[in-house]
């Protein structure tokens, strides 16, 4: 298994990664709308605020993850995981989890102080995501499951609360991926 960044060039194969694995797991409807958001992510995305880290096998993408720019209002450096995929064919092996250590690293080789995700917290604690509350830091839109909002500091200091709005990319700012 090989893990690097994502060339440009390979971003068909991963928007349709995206819509293989969410319509297996969530249905059709699920699936191209997680396919249009990675378009648009990937589209409308400053790259300086956008990094894309993919698992190969055999030359095949099979994992596929992103860290967009998250705003805080205290000026700490912050990315936030979204969306994760593993192909169908290849979950359960540990790639998903590799592959978050591998971009987690890359953040920290930045200097990057906080990342955020929402999601699975029983899957996201095996990479070191912590559960938070919005008491904590404010998510950017309505959360559907507030026990998803998980968080981790990767310059080894607490997360202590941060007062004021959050922002996220605008590809990320719909309420109906929340």
């Amino acid at each position: 298994m090989q893990f690097s960044l994502l060339q440009q060039i390979r971003t068909s194969e991963v928007v349709a990664l995206f819509k293989d694995v969410f319509s297996a797991s969530e249905g059709d409807a699920e699936g191209q709308l997680i396919a249009d958001f990675v378009s648009k992510l990937i589209a409308m995305t400053d790259p300086i605020d956008l990094i894309c880290c993919v698992a190969e096998k055999n030359d095949t993408i099979v994992g596929c993850i992103f860290f967009s720019r998250f705003t805080v209002p205290n000026e700490q450096s912050a990315f936030i995981l979204s969306p994760v995929a593993v192909s169908t064919d290849v979950q359960g092996q540990g790639i998903g989890q590799q592959l978050i250590q591998y971009g987690l690293a890359h953040l920290k080789a930045m200097h990057i102080d906080l990342v955020f995700t929402y999601g699975d917290p029983n899957y996201y604690s095996k990479t070191g995501f912590y559960q938070i509350n919005e008491d904590i830091v404010k998510a950017p839109c309505p959360l559907s499951e507030p026990i998803g909002w998980l968080a981790q500091s990767l310059d080894g200091q607490m997360i202590e609360p941060i007062v004021g709005a959050t922002g996220c990319v605008d590809a990320l700012n719909d309420p109906e991926l929340w």
